[in-house]
């Protein structure tokens, strides 16, 4: 019995332990518990990408102690709590908080380079090199980056020294032939803080140099060859990388489409004319000439293919699957490395980089990993290498285009032709990056899916294999420039004619709210990946009646407002106001215009607006036609429905007009003289009056006068007018103020603050509350000046230029105005401590 029971023990024990290391058992288990680890690795990595992201979010940027302190989240791995928490939500949490104080410190050292406010203006020393590719600019000029490596004359301490910026965005102004001395310079600059326009919507200049390390911006006084500065790997990267753009421009100058075959072969899109970026965007084609994913997968497709046919070819005994596997792998990163180099090493280049080297991973573990994994690695890695990557436009794109892919295809059970997968592409990511692109202020054209289905598989399969199959053999056998350039030529020349006819040809345009846009989106991705035959059906009905709607839009109105506003947006060096009151909208003035460079109208009006939901301009004022106070025009006569023009230069203002309207259609607006009185919405008093006689530009402004009756609030918008006019304008005031004096009166400040303006007699007659500056931050005009600014300080006037506020926006509730400064709610590397807008004083 004994020997018995010993016997079962044994034979329960050898089953035991072939039931724990056999595969029935352990395999099973071992699985799961990589299961759990793979989502716990992947969870974390989408907590980091989301703690990156979330700290752009923020209007004050934590000190580094309270960076430091995002860690703390850690301590849950070693305290014995840990126990009681979810092992997700410690992932979660610790993944959140280091991506926090990732972005925070990188952040922070970016901030703490600044030019100290002594030296804005001032002529200063600087050696260093050429850190990008010089591009011709306006006036004359040629543009490049700067990377610093020494300073010249400055009295500062070691601390000082040490946190000047790093990287200058530089203009030399009579340089026409755009060729600088040399790679390595000593020049002569004079600086300024980053600064730019600050509205609640449209581009910001200031983020854009914040994202790309500008930490100063200037023109160039002098420059002159400096060999004694060190040149680094970086520095021989770019010397390598300007030469390579003179020897594309060499061999490829005689070109018919040469702009286009610098910009795709290398990213060198300088020489790209405002009539391409005409056709691109109208195309919604711009990815096409901007280095990316779809470049740098041609390559990687391209490389694999070659290399894997040749290892086959010549090691087909040799090598296991397995080597040839990573061989292929090697050989399609290290062209594709070889290509971002050549292509700039820009940051959609490195994106692309990223995601090309996860895929190629995993196709030689050959692991059949979620679709989602591998965008989400690639999210963290990209991230991790460029924590700035969120205030770039291109990121949310890519990797909004490729979340709208993985939907469409990585479900499906069947396969498709190659012809209905590119159209299934094309109208998925249309749709689906349609609410994005309006979020981020750009539009969808209609004429993209069109213009994409047939030009992307033509870039694909023609244009880029001739283009680096061509450049090659013009680098190994220059001889063969005659015959390359010409096919080359050719095959562009099909693609930019089919461009340019999609271009001409008219489009309707696709209007519709936010839910209506975002209900858009969805419907059309559930069509496509929901397999149910009968909602297809539905759903294509909806598309299609809404799409029709959406090409006839109804006579377009405003949102209905419940307490008027003044807002007073910030353009620079010029003036535009908003008046709204109920659904009814008067502007005052359209901002600066400097044709091919810069429109406010375009810039700041159009995004602002739409953003705001109007749709109509009851009344356009128009002070006079000086460019500063009348740009743009034409264009939002395009944009909206304009009541009616009032202006104190019919003739001039007409003549824009017609001169805009070259070739175009436009709808016919009444152009009249600035005169009478009229309400906005019942709320708002209007009084338009102009100075008579002959008088032309600054003085035949036409002068603005709103009152809100029953709080006893009134703005005047004086235009231009100098103090000669003022005088006239005070006498024709005179009764009506002396007897219905306002209880709290803004003045904008009579041109833009100039000392030919704002005489003693308008200070001290109007006696103002507030007056509003509206001039560019250190603008040559040196606006407002110094004189008229002490007259209005003097007279104890509250003061204000949206060169430091930014936009402002002035609202009536219950009898009082209430005043907010875009500054106070703008993101911390434009209104934080220190900043150029945080110690902007009004001289």
């Amino acid at each position: 019995m004994k020997l018995r029971r010993q016997g079962c023990r044994r034979r329960i024990k050898s089953l035991g332990g072939q039931g724990l290391s056999g595969s029935s058992f352990n395999g099973p288990g071992r699985s799961g518990w990589q299961g759990s680890a793979l989502l716990s690795a992947v969870l974390g990595v989408f907590a980091f990408s989301c703690g990156v992201i979330l700290l752009y979010r923020l209007t004050v940027l934590p000190p580094p102690v309270w960076l430091f302190g995002c860690t703390l989240p850690t301590l849950s791995w070693f305290l014995p709590m840990r126990r009681r928490l979810p092992r997700l939500f410690r992932v979660f949490s610790f993944g959140l908080a280091l991506g926090v104080a990732w972005a925070g410190l990188w952040a922070q050292e970016r901030l703490e380079q600044r030019l100290p406010a002594s030296l804005e203006g001032e002529k200063t020393g600087v050696s260093g090199y050429v850190c990008d590719l010089p591009v011709a600019g306006s006036f004359n000029s040629i543009r490049f980056s700067f990377c610093v490596t020494r300073w010249y004359g400055l009295s500062l301490t070691p601390e000082s020294y040490n946190a000047l910026p790093k990287r200058l965005r530089l203009a030399w102004y009579g340089q026409p032939a755009g060729a600088l001395p040399d790679h390595r310079l000593r020049l002569e600059v004079v600086l300024k803080r980053p600064h730019g326009s600050l509205n609640p919507a449209g581009f910001r200049y200031e983020d854009w140099l914040f994202r790309k390390g500008y930490r100063a911006t200037g023109s160039v006084r002098s420059a002159v060859p400096d060999p004694s500065v060190f040149c680094s790997m970086r520095c021989q990267y770019h010397r390598l990388h300007t030469g390579l753009a003179h020897w594309v421009d060499e061999q490829f100058a005689d070109a018919r489409h040469h702009p286009l075959i610098a910009s795709l072969l290398i990213g060198n899109r300088g020489h790209l004319s405002s009539a391409h970026w005409d056709v691109f965007k109208a195309t919604g084609t711009i990815h096409l000439v901007a280095i990316s994913g779809l470049h740098l997968g041609l390559v990687a497709l391209g490389a694999g293919f070659v290399a894997r046919r040749l290892l086959l070819a010549i090691s087909n005994y040799r090598m296991s699957e397995r080597s040839v596997r990573l061989a292929v792998f090697l050989m399609v990163m290290l062209c594709c490395l070889l290509y971002a180099l050549a292509a700039g090493f820009t940051v959609p280049t490195r994106r692309a980089l990223v995601m090309v080297a996860i895929g190629g991973w995993l196709l030689l573990m050959a692991r059949q990993v979620p679709a989602w994994h591998s965008i989400i690695v690639a999210l963290g890695l990209v991230l991790l290498f460029d924590p700035f990557a969120p205030l770039d436009q291109g990121f949310w794109l890519s990797f909004g285009a490729v979340s709208i892919l993985i939907c469409v295809f990585a479900g499906r059970l069947g396969g498709t032709s190659w012809l209905a997968g590119l159209v299934l592409a094309q109208g998925a990511v249309f749709a689906g990056l349609w609410p994005l692109l309006e979020l981020i202020g750009q539009g969808q054209p209609v004429a993209g899916l069109f213009a994409n289905v047939l030009s992307i598989p033509w870039v694909s399969l023609v244009v880029m294999p001739a283009l680096i199959t061509g450049g090659l053999m013009v680098a190994l056998f220059p001889g063969l420039s005659s015959l390359i350039v010409p096919i080359i030529d050719a095959v562009l020349g099909v693609m930019w004619s089919f461009l340019e006819w999609v271009a001409a040809m008219s489009w309707p345009d696709l209007e519709g709210t936010a839910p209506e846009i975002v209900g858009f989106g969805v419907l059309v991705m559930l069509i496509i990946t929901v397999p149910v035959r009968m909602f297809r059906i539905a759903g294509a009905v909806v598309v299609l009646a809404w799409v029709a709607m959406a090409s006839f839009p109804p006579e377009t109105g405003n949102p209905w407002i419940a307490k008027p506003e003044v807002r007073v947006w910030d353009v620079g060096q010029g003036l535009s106001v908003m008046l709204r009151a109920g659904d009814k909208v008067l502007l005052y003035d359209t901002g600066p215009e400097v044709k091919g460079v810069f429109s406010a109208a375009e810039s700041v009006l159009l995004p602002n607006l739409r953003a705001l939901g109007i749709g109509r301009i009851d009344t356009l004022v128009v002070s006079h036609a000086d460019s500063d106070h009348a740009g743009g025009i034409g264009l939002l006569l395009d944009e909206f429905n304009v009541g009616r023009i009032l202006t104190g230069e019919p003739e001039a203002i007409g003549k824009k007009l017609s001169q805009y309207r070259q070739g175009r259609e436009h709808r016919q607006v009444e152009i009249q003289s600035c005169s009478g009185e009229d309400k906005l919405a019942n709320e708002l008093s209007l009084s338009f009056w102009q100075a008579k006689g002959e008088f032309t530009g600054n003085d035949a402004s036409c002068v603005l006068a709103a009152r809100h009756e029953e709080a006893g609030i009134e703005w005047i918008f004086p235009g231009d007018i100098s103090a000669a006019v003022e005088s006239r304008y005070l006498q024709a005031i005179a009764n009506k103020f002396a007897a219905s004096p306002p209880r709290e009166l803004v003045v904008i400040a009579p041109h833009h603050g100039s000392k030919t303006s704002s005489s003693d007699a308008w200070v001290n007659t109007l006696s103002p509350d507030r007056v509003i500056y509206t001039a560019g931050y250190r603008h040559r005009y040196g606006h407002p000046h110094q004189d008229i600014t002490a007259r209005y300080r003097r007279a104890g006037v509250e003061a204000f230029n949206t060169a430091c506020s930014g936009a402002l926006v002035m609202t009536v509730a219950e009898g009082v105005m209430g005043l907010q400064e875009a500054r106070h709610q703008s993101p911390f590397w434009i209104g934080g401590p220190g900043l150029a807008r945080d110690q902007c004083k009004i001289p």
